[in-house]
């Protein structure tokens, strides 16, 4: 369901894209302007995610959103540039008595993308930080550990109207293993997100 959502809203945006790209295909042909995609911008996002947990059946799942902010540098229609978000998750599964959740995670991330005029499509990758949390649900007991890894994806993102924009955005997320004491075992977690946000352009 999630999945069917997000490929509907990703359709919306592109037929949004198609009608900004249409109404500024004439000016932008003869050069006299065009949407310019450097500078600071700061938003927000909400979607899906869906991971497993290294060494357990555990597939944690749940609503994922926060906040961005990044920078962009734009040469022609090569847009360079860095973001910045932190999340937060209701992802959660349980595997006998444990239970493994996802409730924050961020990245820093490098972003390279094609502009073509008010629609960028773009990739990203860079580093990744977060906690795995795992619960004795008999017991309550419970042990968080902070992990490090890296992250990767790619989105479409379209100017609406003034300075906003807005964008649909698939991201994988890997935090490697740390050792748990109350399993004796080493956990880490890999997550898939398919996200809306928006974003207000300085």
């Amino acid at each position: 369901m999630p999945r069917t959502v997000f490929a509907a809203a990703l359709a919306l945006l592109a037929l949004t894209s198609s009608a900004a790209y249409a109404a500024d295909i004439q000016p932008y042909a003869n050069q006299t302007r065009g949407y310019s995609w450097q500078g600071p911008y700061a938003g927000a996002n909400l979607g899906y995610q869906s991971g497993s947990v290294s060494n357990s059946p555990a597939d944690p799942s749940g609503v994922v959103g926060g906040v961005q902010a990044g920078y962009n540098r734009q040469h022609g229609q090569f847009v360079f540039g860095a973001e910045t978000d932190l999340q937060v998750s209701d992802a959660d599964d349980r595997f006998a008595p444990w239970k493994f959740s996802n409730p924050w995670f961020g990245t820093l991330r490098g972003r390279a993308g094609f502009a073509m005029n008010s629609v960028l499509f773009y990739g990203t990758a860079g580093l990744a930080y977060g906690t795995l949390r795992l619960e004795n649900t008999l017991t309550g007991v419970s042990e968080s550990r902070a992990n490090a890894g890296w992250a990767a994806g790619a989105g479409l993102e379209v100017a609406l109207m003034g300075n906003w924009t807005a964008r649909a955005e698939y991201l994988y997320v890997d935090l490697s293993d740390r050792t748990y004491v109350l399993t004796n075992t080493s956990h880490g977690i890999g997550s898939s997100m398919l996200r809306l946000g928006v974003n207000y352009r300085f």
